[in-house]
């Protein structure tokens, strides 16, 4: 089974509640099916988690195709925007990139070396620290970010507007609080990036 199926709902294989045969939005229906075949079963999760999946999915896929467009990869573009975000200059250290961007040292080390391979950043030992290395966002590497990061932060804006600003702020906090409580209970406060493979 898939994950975000609701433990049984639509999924590749086809079993149980294939998506064609379903209506346009199961999730009642696969939550009152496990409570038919197994009374008893907790079903409260699988009006938040099943959505959250499909939704995840869609974004995923929908990102992807606006940064193939923009001729970027997801992990270079979280790279540019956190040196974007940090002010002029432009500049951090790859202990800073990988605290900001939440992936270990050597994700970092990759990201920087393929961003610098095409001319986004440079690289240069830190001034503060003998083994520190600072990486500046270079123009083509600003010029990329600036125009990227308003494909998609456009076009996820436009995908929100089936909900009004109260609601999206009251989801946003909703969101931040699970989130911030999954995270505690499994002791993991990694982030993985939408549009990333």
């Amino acid at each position: 089974m898939t994950s975000g199926s609701g433990a049984g709902g639509a999924n590749s294989t086809g079993d149980a509640y294939p998506l064609e045969n379903a209506s346009g939005y199961p999730v009642q229906e696969i939550a009152d099916a496990w409570e038919r075949e197994r009374p008893g079963t907790p079903v409260s999760s699988i009006g938040i988690v099943t959505p959250l999946w499909r939704l995840a999915k869609l974004l995923g896929d929908d990102r992807r195709r606006v940064l193939a467009r923009a001729g970027v990869d997801a992990a270079t573009l979280d790279l540019l925007s956190v040196l974007r975000r940090a002010g002029e200059p432009y500049a951090l250290t790859t202990r800073e990139l990988a605290a900001r961007s939440l992936v270990t040292a050597g994700a970092i080390s990759q990201r920087v070396a393929r961003a610098e391979k095409d001319g986004l950043v440079t690289r240069r030992p830190g001034e503060s620290r003998p083994r520190a290395v600072t990486v500046t966002l270079t123009e083509k590497g600003h010029a990329l970010v600036e125009s990227t990061v308003d494909q998609v932060l456009t076009r996820e804006a436009d995908l929100m507007t089936g909900l009004t600003e109260a609601q999206q702020t009251q989801l946003a906090e909703l969101l931040r609080v699970l989130l911030t409580d999954v995270q505690h209970r499994l002791g993991d406060d990694r982030i993985t990036h939408v549009g990333a493979p």
